[in-house]
């Protein structure tokens, strides 16, 4: 009686076995007709055509090495600042009795470093994904982010630059400078313009048609800039405004940013819910991870800036809580990420990460609110 089932399970596993044969020979024939063509050919021909395979091959080994290996991610970077040990805000004068123009030393921004930080273990600590020429050609011309492989860090680095962007576009506008009417520091100008440049510049293009200066080199340069004005604040020759004002309007920046992205989060997890087999759910999440984990930085950095309007406003308590949600939200590491329904069986990443990315921009408008007071 069981002979008809374990024939029609055999059968099943055939078909299935014929099938994965059929798929790795129609993978497998262009390579073989090239490996035939190749060995076909003149010596000189195989010289350069082996040459160039090798370089190929060594291009994507970097490819694979540099998008598989993260130096130096760690979610729990900020402890190594020590922020809770400072007790002046930026710009702030130390130095007693006044000092002289050679012995004055005020507050270093805590956020002009970590912003210059993490920019610096985006393109020196690792390399910069998104404008390596391979990830721009893509899978046999499909983009990276379109696919499962290859896209999670270069999403994560895009979502830490998103956060350094509107931070240098904040200093440069407004807490580098007196209430908006003293002249804008050259440094944080260049820095606001440098972060601002094309995250996919290679060495060359096609539009226009030339050489480039590829991204890195933009980004490279944007933290000597903001490194620059740190020395200079520290000497007293620049000026940080640390009013609630300004960093109300940081905060409002940053609620904004990240609800847009939480909005994006939204419609990814309720229109593509495939489980794991949402080929873009993974770039989603990282780059929203990507953005929490330069703010988390960010805000604690904001709290050593602001420590006397952080005082005077009694914003200690709301900003632990905040500091808690993002560290909460950062321990979401998943191998794999899943975008599914939430009545399904499968885990919701996206809606676990947009749940945690509302609880920090919740904090953030409780902080706003309190600092418009």
């Amino acid at each position: 009686m069981l002979d008809p089932i374990v024939n029609f399970i055999t059968r099943i596993f055939q078909w299935i076995g014929r099938g994965i044969g059929l798929l790795i020979g129609i993978i497998l024939w262009p390579f073989m007709w090239l490996g035939r063509w190749y060995f076909q050919r003149g010596w000189i021909l195989k010289t350069v055509v082996g040459v160039g395979l090798l370089i190929l091959a060594g291009l994507y080994a970097n490819l694979i090495y540099a998008t598989q290996w993260w130096n130096n991610f760690d979610p729990n970077y900020v402890d190594k600042y020590k922020f809770e040990s400072r007790n002046v805000s930026a710009g702030e004068q130390v130095t007693a009795g006044g000092g002289t123009d050679t012995t004055r030393s005020c507050g270093r921004s805590a956020i002009a470093d970590v912003t210059a930080d993490l920019t610096d273990l985006n393109v020196n600590q690792n390399a910069w994904i998104s404008s390596m020429i391979l990830y721009k050609v893509g899978l046999f011309g499909l983009d990276w982010d379109k696919t499962p492989f290859m896209d999670n860090k270069a999403s994560f680095q895009r979502g830490i630059n998103q956060a350094a962007r509107r931070t240098a576009t904040e200093l440069a506008d407004n807490m580098g400078r007196v209430r908006t009417t003293s002249q804008i520091d050259s440094d944080l100008q260049d820095a606001r313009g440098n972060l601002q440049f094309d995250e996919y510049t290679w060495y060359f293009g096609l539009s226009p048609f030339g050489p480039k200066t590829p991204t890195p080199s933009y980004y490279r340069d944007a933290i000597r800039k903001l490194r620059a004005f740190n020395t200079k604040l520290a000497n007293c020759q620049a000026v940080f405004d640390a009013r609630a004002d300004n960093l109300k309007q940081y905060i409002d920046r940053i609620s904004s940013d990240i609800g847009s992205t939480s909005a994006i989060l939204k419609d990814r997890a309720e229109n593509y819910n495939y489980g794991f087999f949402d080929a873009r759910a993974d770039d989603r999440f990282w780059f929203a991870y990507g953005q929490l984990y330069a703010y988390y930085g960010l805000m604690k950095a904001a709290e050593a800036d602001f420590e006397d309007v952080i005082k005077q406003k009694n914003l200690k308590s709301l900003w632990d809580t905040m500091d808690a949600q993002f560290v909460s939200a950062l321990r979401i590491q998943p191998w794999l990420v899943a975008n599914s329904d939430e009545t399904g069986i499968f885990a919701t990443h996206l809606t676990t990460m947009g749940f945690y990315v509302l609880r920090v921009r919740s904090n953030l408008v409780e902080i706003s609110n309190v600092l418009s007071q």
